[in-house]
């Protein structure tokens, strides 16, 4: 396994449409998963520590986030070959046992994070009303372990931040993470 730092956000950059298929037996748009105030999406997957450490607080801050017009969509795109954690089936489970309250979406080909330039699981991206990048940091000082309670909630407060202002701020940690396991050449 080998930890990853993403790239530091490239403001202003749209938010590319998708079409996926959900945990919950939907396919989902860019608009069907937008907020009134913005947009987070999340690249995650089941099976990497950094996400497995952070599950909860994903729950707290985006539930928080959906009462201040900010949506959430998480979308998994390891290779389910290789990696038959992240398989579907066991995102479905994954989707049910935590009570996500969010689209857990399936990127198989990986085209969608490979046009977002997502790195690693976690990866996040947080968009203005207009879908505009505002946001490319972490949710926090967590790494495999999670950061004790009161650390700052960096993606939350950047988050509500683009609900009121529809900027994010200058200041931004990369989030860390595993490597998204791509799919080799045949």
């Amino acid at each position: 396994m080998v930890s990853l730092n993403p790239p530091v956000c490239d403001f202003d950059t749209p938010a590319f449409d998708f079409d996926l298929p959900g945990t919950d037996g939907q396919n989902w748009t860019l608009k069907q998963c937008s907020g009134s105030k913005g947009l987070l999406v999340m690249f995650i997957c089941n099976h990497c520590p950094y996400v497995k450490a952070i599950h909860q607080r994903i729950l707290r801050d985006t539930r928080e986030l959906k009462a201040l017009g900010i949506a959430t969509v998480a979308i998994s795109s390891n290779d389910i070959t290789e990696y038959p954690e992240d398989s579907f089936a066991n995102m479905q489970k994954l989707a049910k046992e935590l009570n996500f309250d969010f689209p857990y979406l399936l990127d198989e080909s990986q085209d969608i994070a490979k046009h977002y330039g997502a790195v690693c699981t976690p990866d996040f991206f947080g968009y203005n009303h207009k879908l505009e990048l505002q946001y490319r940091g972490r949710l926090d000082a967590s790494k495999k372990e999670c950061a004790a309670e009161d650390v700052k909630r960096d993606l939350f407060e950047a988050m509500k931040q683009i609900a009121q202002t529809g900027h994010g701020p200058k200041q931004q940690i990369a989030s860390i993470g595993c490597s998204i396991k791509w799919k080799t050449a045949d």
